[in-house]
């Protein structure tokens, strides 16, 4: 499979206040906006993309039609003291994880959308020895079809 886009879509009874925070908060760019969806874009030479949709909407199979849950989303960042600085001290963000570095190799701390989607904001560190070994290196190999 060849893709041309990959992205989440979070279902939410909450989609004015989901909207806010990503575009407020995670720095997102509303790309289409309607009543029922909203489709977000993080500006830049590698743009991610998020949408949000109403859980009722019709569009969605009635067995379906449920707010999103026990969904976490990884934001890998420059600086994660920076951002728990930013979010949680400043914003006023509830810190679910509180900032720490961990042996498996990252420094991280989550916090919570409007959802209870939880977000995870990270940056990468050298992993300890006994979790080095289990990182794989990535293959150098064109995607398959």
């Amino acid at each position: 499979m060849r893709l041309t886009s990959f992205y989440p879509v979070i279902c939410t009874s909450q989609l004015e206040a989901s909207h806010r925070f990503y575009t407020e908060l995670l720095g997102f760019e509303t790309t289409f906006e309607a009543d029922w969806y909203v489709s977000l874009r993080r500006p830049g030479t590698s743009p991610y993309e998020l949408a949000l949709l109403d859980h009722a909407h019709p569009t969605l199979p009635e067995a379906y039609r449920t707010p999103v849950r026990g969904l976490l989303l990884n934001f890998e960042v420059e600086d994660v003291d920076a951002e728990w600085e930013r979010l949680v001290l400043r914003e006023g963000l509830h810190p679910e994880l509180r900032l720490r570095s961990e042996d498996f190799g990252q420094r991280h701390f989550i916090v919570a959308d409007p959802n209870g989607v939880l977000i995870d904001v990270i940056t990468p560190i050298a992993p300890s020895e006994a979790y080095e070994a289990q990182y794989v290196a990535p293959a150098n190999q064109d995607e398959s079809p």
